[in-house]
């Protein structure tokens, strides 16, 4: 049985290609199957490499889940738990085992915690704990780690409690940080490591679950 897995995205969705492309290499021996790519945001590209892997996908951003005018008035939590709501209606529906935070920006809330507890993941691109947190995300977090002098950056998988970048980590993969290095450049670096680590994160939830 493979463990059918729900992406979840909100960019460019290189990440998502690692697990499509590791999925279509490895065929029948492939222990997961993405039943599902799930983006807050309409125009994320990641949608389109979905759909070019003839995966379903949908969109749960507050405007598509809540309504524009309900939207603009609902505070930051109130948006949160209904994106999570509408996420765990998707996984319902789709009969999903798995849910992988593949670059999803929404920090998932409510219900969905207990339903998926110990069974999503997701990745950071850097060694947590450090420089996670709101608003550490893509080249927010590569500046970061640039400005405070640090002599490595990585990406980290790990369990989703509820906390933004909390949970039990499972897997980090370290790079160098070089002289002279700015966010493109060190992201230029960690990126192959993501693409690694989110595979082996995914295979490692489906030894656990299987």
């Amino acid at each position: 049985m493979k463990l059918k897995t729900a992406v979840l995205v909100s960019g460019g969705g290189t990440n998502l290609q690692a697990l499509i492309d590791y999925q279509k290499e490895e065929g029948d021996s492939c222990p997961y199957k993405i039943v599902i790519v799930i983006s807050d945001h309409k125009d994320a590209f990641a949608l389109e490499r979905a759909a070019k892997a003839d995966i379903p996908c949908a969109v749960t951003s507050p405007y598509s889940v809540m309504g524009k005018e309900i939207a603009q008035a609902a505070s930051r939590d109130e948006k949160r738990l209904s994106v999570s709501d509408a996420v765990l209606d998707l996984c319902k529906k789709y009969d999903v085992d798995a849910i992988v935070q593949a670059g999803w920006l929404t920090v998932l809330t409510g219900d969905i915690l207990k339903a998926y507890q110990n069974k999503i993941i997701n990745l950071h691109p850097a060694l947590l704990p450090k420089f996670g947190g709101v608003g550490m995300w893509g080249h927010h977090v590569h500046e970061a780690v640039l400005k405070s002098g640090e002599k490595e950056s990585g990406c980290t998988v790990h369990f989703v409690n509820g906390e933004c970048d909390g949970g039990k980590i499972l897997i980090q993969k370290k790079v160098p940080v070089m002289a002279g290095d700015t966010p493109d450049s060190l992201y230029a670096r960690i990126a192959p490591k993501e693409h690694e680590a989110i595979v082996e994160g995914l295979l490692l939830l489906c030894r656990q679950q299987c």
